[in-house]
C-alpha cells in the first residue's frame, strides 16, 4: 500500500523499515484521518476503527472487494465481522432469511454487497466506508437501508472514464504497450512477493495464471512450487497443459486429479467454508487446491483479474454480437415477435425460440450480458414471496457512461463478478486453510494501465487477451499460448447424476421444500425430476437450490421465522 509513501512525504517523518500493514494503517489514520488514508491504500483489506473521541464506528473494504466485511444489527446492538457466521456467535443471535437476496443467488451465483443472506445484516462494498455514529447505530438497520454498503472512497467507473479519455493522447505502439505492461507486471509481482519464504502459484495452464507464473519465476532463484487441480473427464480437465507450461518454466509442479469419490466429502464442507450459499462450482477444486499449497505455504499466487481487465470472456463478444443484431432488427419486427407467447423463460437457457426471443426482449448491450450470466432468468419465479432488488446491471443510472461497447460489459464484470464471485471463492478458499491468496493482475497500476488500453489491444479477430498473450509469448512457445480456453469448472452434471445424487435428492425433497417454504416445490421439483431423467441439462439452476439448502441446513439455529 502507498500509506508508508504518503506519511513520510506529508509529515517528513520516517517509519520504521519492519512496520507492518497494520501499525501503518493505525499511524495513518491517527495522523491523517481514515477518509485520507483509505484513498492510499491500494492493497488488500477488511477494516474496522474505532473512533473513541467521536464515538463512531469506521467500516471499510478493499477496492476490488478481496476481503469480506460484515456487518448489522442484533438486539439493537451493532455486530461486525469478517463472516456472517461469525455474528451467528454473538448470543441471542436469529436472523429471518432475506428472500430477496435468495432470488440475487440464483441469478447470479452469489449474493453481490450489499445484500447478505440474511435480513439485518449487510456486507460492506468493495471500495467503499461505512460510518456509524450514535444515530446511526440507534436507528438500527431498517433505517439503514438506503446507505447500506457504505459510501466509495474509490470509484472504479470514475477511474475507468478518466483511463478510457486518455486513449485519445496515447501513442503507445503495440509492442510498447506490452514493454509498459510487463514492467507494470513485475511490479506488482514483486510487490506481492512473500519475504523470506518460497513462492507458490495456482497454475491452471490458462494465459493469466501462466503469465502470473512465468513472472514470479523470472524473479526466484529457486523453482516456485506450482499446483494444479484436474479432473477425471477430459471435456473438463487441463492439467496436461498445466504439466506442459510447468515443464517450460521450470517450476516445481504439483497435480492433483479430482475424482468422482472426493466430490461427496467436499460438497459436504461447503457450508463451513463460505459463510453464505455461494454456487461458483469451481469452488470445490479450488477448495481442494488450496489445502495443497497450504501444506508447505502460506500465500500463494492467483491469476485473478485477467478476464475481467483484458477481455478474457467469450460471453462479452456473445453479448456484443447479440446486441447489435437486435438493434439493426426494424422495430415493428421486433415488436410483433415480442408478442409471442412465452411459457417458461427459463427455458430460453436451452436455445431455441425461448432463447432468441429472452434476446429480443433485452433492450440495452447490459440486458444481454444479464442474460449470459444468469443462472436463473427470473428467479422469483422460483423463490417464494420474493422480489428481485436492483443491481448495476438493472439500475442504468450506474452503468458505465464513457468507453466503447467492450468497456461496458469489462465494467460489469470488474464491479460485479470479480469482488462478489471471483474473490468470495478465492478468499474463502485459501482462508479455510489459513492461505493469504495474492492476485497481482489486479494491482492498481496494472488495472488502471489495461482500462487505458484501446479495445482492438485486448480483443481482436476471434483472439481474447491478446495483449496479455504477446507478453507470455515471451517466456512460452506460442502452441502453449494460444490454445482454446477450458476454464476451471468441474463436471458438475455428471456428478449430481453420479456420486452427489443421494445427496441432492435429499435436499430438493419436494416435501421438504414445502415445509421449509422458501421455494415453490413443483418448480423446482419438475427441473430436478427432468435432470435426472437425463431429458435438460439444469444443473445451472440446480446448483445455487442446492448450496442455499445445504447452508439451511448447516446453520439452521441462526434463522429466525419471517
Amino acid at each position: 500500500m502507498n500509506v508508508r509513501t504518503a506519511l513520510e512525504r506529508e509529515y517528513a517523518t520516517s517509519v520504521h523499515p519492519g512496520a507492518d500493514d497494520a501499525t501503518l494503517l493505525l499511524l495513518s489514520i491517527a495522523a491523517r484521518g481514515v477518509q485520507r488514508t483509505l484513498h492510499d491504500c491500494d492493497g488488500t483489506l477488511a477494516l474496522a476503527v474505532w473512533d473513541c473521541q467521536d464515538k463512531v464506528l469506521w467500516l471499510a473494504r478493499d477496492r476490488v472487494g478481496a476481503r469480506p466485511l460484515y456487518y448489522g444489527w442484533c438486539h439493537g446492538d451493532v455486530l461486525f465481522g469478517s463472516s456472517v457466521t461469525s455474528l451467528h456467535g454473538y448470543p441471542g443471535f436469529q436472523a429471518p432469511i432475506s428472500r430477496d437476496a435468495l432470488t440475487l443467488l440464483l441469478r447470479y451465483g452469489y449474493i453481490p454487497a450489499p445484500h447478505s443472506i440474511q435480513q439485518g445484516i449487510f456486507k460492506v462494498s468493495a471500495g467503499c466506508v461505512v460510518r456509524l455514529n450514535l444515530a446511526a447505530r440507534e436507528a438500527g438497520a431498517t433505517a439503514h437501508v438506503d446507505h447500506a454498503g457504505g459510501r466509495r472512497y474509490w470509484d472504479a467507473r470514475e477511474d475507468m472514464c478518466a483511463a478510457i479519455d486518455e486513449r485519445a493522447y496515447s501513442t503507445l505502439s503495440f509492442d510498447d504497450a506490452t514493454g509498459k505492461l510487463e514492467l507494470l507486471l513485475h511490479q506488482a509481482v514483486s510487490r506481492c512477493r512473500p519475504h523470506g519464504a518460497p513462492a507458490a502459484a495456482f497454475l491452471s495452464g490458462g494465459t493469466d495464471s501462466s503469465l502470473v507464473t512465468a513472472v514470479l519465476q523470472s524473479q526466484s532463484t529457486l523453482p516456485v512450487e506450482t499446483f494444479t487441480v484436474g479432473f477425471d473427464d477430459p471435456r473438463h480437465d487441463e492439467s496436461d497443459w498445466a504439466d506442459q507450461v510447468a515443464g517450460r518454466l521450470r517450476t516445481r509442479h504439483t497435480r492433483h486429479i479430482l475424482r468422482w469419490n472426493e466430490a461427496a466429502a467436499l460438497v459436504a464442507s461447503l457450508p463451513d467454508v463460505w459463510c453464505e450459499p455461494f454456487a461458483d462450482a469451481s469452488q470445490m477444486p479450488t477448495l481442494l487446491a488450496c489445502a495443497l499449497v497450504a501444506k508447505d505455504h502460506s500465500s500463494v499466487f492467483t491469476g485473478d483479474g485477467g478476464d475481467e481487465l483484458f477481455h478474457g470472456h467469450g460471453a462479452y463478444q456473445r453479448a456484443l454480437r447479440n446486441a447489435a443484431w437486435t438493434a439493426r432488427m426494424p422495430a415493428p419486427l421486433r415488436r410483433m415477435l415480442q408478442q409471442w407467447p412465452q411459457r417458461d423463460g427459463e427455458r430460453a437457457r436451452l436455445g431455441g425460440w425461448p432463447a432468441l426471443r429472452s434476446e429480443l426482449q433485452a433492450d440495452s448491450l447490459e440486458a444481454h450480458y444479464l442474460l449470459r450470466v444468469s443462472r436463473w432468468r427470473d428467479p422469483s419465479r422460483a423463490v417464494l414471496h420474493a422480489s428481485e432488488p436492483l443491481t448495476l446491471f438493472t439500475d442504468c443510472q450506474r452503468w458505465l457512461p464513457a468507453g466503447d461497447p467492450a468497456d461496458r460489459v469489462q465494467y460489469l464484470d470488474f464491479m460485479m463478478d470479480l469482488g462478489n464471485g471471483i474473490m468470495t471463492k478465492i478468499d474463502r478458499a485459501g482462508a479455510a486453510h489459513g492461505l493469504d491468496t495474492r492476485s497481482p493482475l489486479l494491482d492498481a497500476a496494472v488495472a488502471r494501465f489495461a482500462w487505458s488500453l484501446p479495445s482492438p489491444l485486448k480483443y481482436a479477430g476471434g483472439e481474447h487477451k491478446r495483449i496479455l498473450k504477446r507478453l507470455l509469448c515471451r517466456h512460452l512457445p506460442e502452441h502453449l499460448v494460444h490454445r482454446p480456453k477450458m476454464g476451471f469448472g468441474p463436471p458438475v452434471a455428471a456428478w449430481l447424476a453420479g456420486p452427489l445424487l443421494p445427496w441432492a435428492d435429499a435436499l430438493l425433497d419436494e416435501e421438504r421444500l414445502r415445509r421449509e417454504g422458501y421455494f415453490d416445490a413443483a418448480v423446482v421439483g419438475r427441473i430436478w425430476a427432468e435432470f435426472r431423467e437425463g431429458r435438460r441439462k439444469w444443473h445451472t439452476h440446480l446448483w445455487p437450490i442446492l448450496m442455499f439448502q445445504a447452508w439451511l441446513e448447516r446453520h439452521r439455529r441462526a434463522i429466525a421465522e419471517a
